[in-house]
């Protein structure tokens, strides 16, 4: 077991080092870009600034996924439950890299409320880590469910031939559908229906905003 798991001081400078590189956009993949061979679309220019517009809530929604897992983990009560934020942070800092260079590709830009958007879910992963651990993993499963619904929409409103950002958003459904039923598997508590209600008034709200700035 690594030693930084252990010592709160270690824990915090890695998890400021972590945030930092996530608000500065400096994010690097494990894995290949999912339809990286995939020949470019033709575009209409508003099909482009459609497509960049749906990719970076995308981002931003991974921009709070790395906030609330970073806070998670730094918080849960047990070794195993670090280990799982820990590994599901390291599979979503995948999907800021690869959506970060497809708003490249695009022409686009990150959203300017990155910072803003990850001191927001820090503070919610914290408050929901503080809870305990099935409340905790609760929350993750909730999360998930939410950000797979509204990934399953983007593949419906992408252009059909922008094929690149297709095969990214997919990618990135699988993974969080594999996170939530992780979290579920390690015990996690049922989320009260307020709690789920306020939690999608919430992502509407970002994704709503994140299209545009």
């Amino acid at each position: 077991m690594a030693a930084h798991s252990h010592n709160p001081l270690d824990r915090f400078i890695s998890g400021a080092d972590k945030a930092l590189r996530v608000i500065a956009g400096v994010a690097s993949a494990s894995r290949p870009t999912p339809g990286q061979f995939a020949p470019d679309a033709e575009l209409s220019e508003e099909e482009r600034r459609h497509a960049a517009g749906l990719m970076r809530v995308n981002h931003v929604g991974e921009v709070c996924a790395q906030a609330l897992y970073n806070s998670q983990a730094r918080f849960a009560r047990t070794e195993q439950i670090r280990q799982q934020f820990e590994h599901s942070s390291r599979e979503e800092e995948d999907h800021l890299a690869w959506t970060a260079q497809r708003l490249g590709e695009l022409g686009s830009h990150t959203s300017v409320l990155n910072p803003l958007f990850y001191a927001g879910s820090y503070a919610l992963g914290t408050v929901a880590a503080l809870l305990g651990d099935p409340k905790s993993l609760g929350f993750v499963v909730e999360t998930e469910r939410q950000v797979e619904a509204h990934l399953q929409s983007h593949l419906e409103k992408l252009p059909p031939q922008d094929i690149k950002s297709r095969a990214i958003v997919d990618q990135m459904r699988l993974d969080e559908i594999e996170h939530g039923a992780a979290a579920q598997a390690l015990g996690a508590a049922q989320m009260p229906a307020p709690v789920k209600a306020v939690m999608a008034v919430m992502g509407k709200v970002m994704t709503t905003t994140a299209y545009r700035v």
